[in-house]
Formats: structure tokens, C-alpha cells, sequence
């Protein structure tokens, strides 16, 4: 099955691109994928991009790539780390509502990001989720934490469920199913995440996750699948439709998302949730349509947060 199509990213986009577009401090975009990224983003009126990097690099894949910079505002500094560093400044300074990934390596725009005096932490755990289009499944699906949290406690997994039901319900899901996985459907004491995916279930249940109904541990088949929960005898309002999978540990979630790139032709728009702002991470190997969708996730995170922010003042 081919990569075209995408009606799934396409919805996401078309429903930013009806939202003021938001502005994004864009770090280092010093190649041609995340320079030309951001430039598709803006011309789809998503963001409006200031780019931070070498100002002589950023001409210069400009030039090579016929690449127009005229309507962006470039801000010059001499390395990565310092357009890391610059970026989160800006959005601590409110002159950006949105952070993006350029040509940098995560972990250095992550470690600008949580820096104890300049960074932009919140009260929430920090956390990523993919948001895929998966051609043979019929909802978009939110997978979390495959790129941040290594190997989440608990109490790491309260904020990574949280942070993916407030995304689901700012990318305006009918209903917010969470799926937590584990290798098995039944508690048992000496699988760690099976007990980790009951308490998370009994939180919700007493209100300490809030926005979604949870079903868990569910195994990756019996949480996608009708056919296989109803094999398994489960009768759950998540068992085979579950559109938030939450994973055990970095490693199930990242070899999850890419088997289904690799495997099953979807695409992943990635986004950090939990800092003062959405924080867009592309790669290099993402379709033109996967870029445009983590800026929309971005886009409607950032008016969600604009709407909570209005309802606490009034």
C-alpha cells in the first residue's frame, strides 16, 4: 500500500489551517528538510516562522535549494547550541507560541528545553507522542512515550496518559479511548507494567486522570483489534478501538511506532507536550504531508492552551 492519500493528516490540517496561525521559533533549520519543512508549513498558513541558526548556513540551503526566506524573519547566532538556547528564549519572552526542531539533534534542544533557570518547564511531566495515520486503521492513533521518558515510573505514566488524553481532546477526538499496553490482558504480579496498567486504570476511576476512559493491560492485538479482544472474551469500551495506546517503556514504544512506519506505511507526526508550549520534532526521513501534520497537532494544541487559559482567567 502507497503513501498517498493521508485523509487522516489531511482533516488535521485543513482544521489548523482554519485556526490563526501560530508563531514558531524554529531551531537551527539548517538543512533542507527542516528548512523546507517550516517554509511548507507557513505557505499552509500554519506558522509563521522565525528561524534561529547561522544566518549564513540558513542562506545558504536557501540558494542551493531555491527555497524563498523573504517572508521570514531570521534571527543570527553562531551554532546549535546557542539557536537552541535562543528559541526557548523567545518562548519564555512570549514572542513564540510554538518550539520546532531544525537540524539539531533532540537531545540538545531538550536539555535548552528543561533547563532549571531558562527553560520551559511546567508542572506537567514532560512527554512525546507520535500522532500516526495508519492506512488500515480507521482513527488516527496516539502512541506515548517513545521518544522522551525511558523508563517511566508510575507516576511518570499519570503525566504521560494525561498529556496524551489533552492531546487527543485538543485534536478534537469524539471520544478519548486509552488503551494500556502490556505483553498480556491479565495482572500478573510478575509482569511490572500489567499491575502499572491496572493502578493507571483505578486513577482514572477516581478521578486522577481525568478526559478519557482507560481500559488496561491490554495486549497491542487485543487493544486494535475487535476480532482478537473478542477471542480473548474482553468486553471493554477500548478493547479493539483504542486511539491512545500508552506503552511500558521507551523501547515497546519506539519499535511500535516505526514497525507500523515500516511495516504498515504509516506516517508519525511527533509533538512534546508538558512544556510551556507544543514542541514540533520532525525527521529527515518524514513525507512533506508527516511535516505538515506535526505543525497542525502543534496549531491546535497551542489554541487549546489559549482556550484552557481563557477559561481559568474568566
Amino acid at each position: 500500500m502507497g503513501r498517498e492519500g493521508r485523509e487522516k493528516y489531511q482533516r488535521l490540517v485543513d482544521t489548523a489551517k482554519a485556526l490563526e496561525s501560530v508563531v514558531t521559533a524554529v531551531a537551527h533549520p539548517c538543512d533542507e528538510s527542516s528548512l523546507s519543512g517550516a517554509l511548507a508549513a507557513a505557505r499552509n498558513d500554519l506558522i509563521r516562522p522565525i528561524l534561529i541558526g547561522p544566518k549564513a548556513k540558513i542562506d545558504a540551503v536557501a540558494k542551493q535549494f531555491k527555497l524563498d526566506l523573504s517572508r521570514c524573519e531570521v534571527i543570527d547566532v553562531p551554532h546549535s547550541h546557542a539557536a537552541a538556547a535562543k528559541a526557548v528564549e523567545l518562548v519564555a519572552q512570549g514572542k513564540a507560541e510554538a518550539l520546532m526542531k531544525g537540524s539539531l539533534h533532540t537531545d540538545e534542544l531538550m536539555a535548552a528545553v528543561v533547563k532549571r533557570d531558562t527553560g520551559l518547564r511546567t508542572a506537567r511531566r514532560i512527554s512525546h507522542c507520535f500522532v500516526m495515520d495508519v492506512p488500515t486503521y480507521a482513527d488516527p492513533l496516539i502512541i506515548s512515550d517513545a521518544a522522551v521518558n525511558i523508563a517511566p515510573t508510575l507516576e511518570d505514566k499519570v503525566g504521560i496518559t494525561q498529556n496524551a488524553i489533552d492531546l487527543a481532546r485538543a485534536l478534537r477526538f469524539k471520544e478519548v479511548r486509552v488503551a494500556i499496553l502490556s505483553a498480556v490482558e491479565t495482572v500478573n504480579p510478575k509482569v511490572p507494567s500489567t499491575v502499572e496498567a491496572a493502578a493507571l486504570c483505578k486513577m482514572a476511576d477516581r478521578g486522577q486522570i481525568t478526559g478519557a476512559v482507560l481500559d488496561g493491560p491490554l495486549a497491542f492485538d487485543n487493544a486494535i483489534s475487535m476480532e482478537a479482544a473478542e477471542i480473548k472474551r474482553i468486553v471493554s469500551p477500548v478493547a479493539g478501538r483504542a486511539n491512545v495506546l500508552i506503552v511500558p517503556d521507551l523501547e515497546s514504544g519506539n519499535m511500535l511506532a516505526k514497525s507500523l512506519t515500516f511495516l504498515a506505511h504509516a506516517e508519525s507526526a511527533g509533538i512534546v507536550l508538558g512544556a510551556k508550549v507544543p514542541i514540533i520534532l520532525t525527521s529527515r526521513a518524514d513525507s512533506l504531508i508527516a511535516r505538515l501534520a506535526s505543525c497542525a497537532v502543534a496549531v491546535l494544541v497551542a489554541h487549546a492552551r489559549r482556550e484552557n487559559a481563557s477559561k481559568a482567567i474568566t
